[in-house]
């Protein structure tokens, strides 16, 4: 299954990533399953739990992709006003 997840701001932390998009309870047990080696980012196991995740990257975890999107500027007035 696949999740998409839409980051205010230039980037979110691998940890609170985990938390946000529920795969983890806690930051207790987000920082727990980076340090086991059971989370990937692009692909490939990450084990820092404070990596940058930018928009555009894909973060795997228990069966699940997130890919993270940036979140839409609501200040940007449409062009055609």
């Amino acid at each position: 299954m696949s999740i998409t997840f839409a980051v205010r701001g230039e980037f979110i932390q691998l940890d609170q990533l985990l938390k946000a998009t529920g795969l983890c309870e806690s930051g207790g047990a987000a920082h727990a399953a980076i340090a086991e080696g059971r989370v990937r980012v692009d692909a490939a196991v990450d084990t820092r739990k404070r990596a940058k995740i930018r928009p555009g990257q894909k973060v795997g975890f228990a069966g699940e992709i997130v890919e993270v999107v940036a979140e839409p500027d609501a200040s940007v007035e449409p062009a055609d006003r």
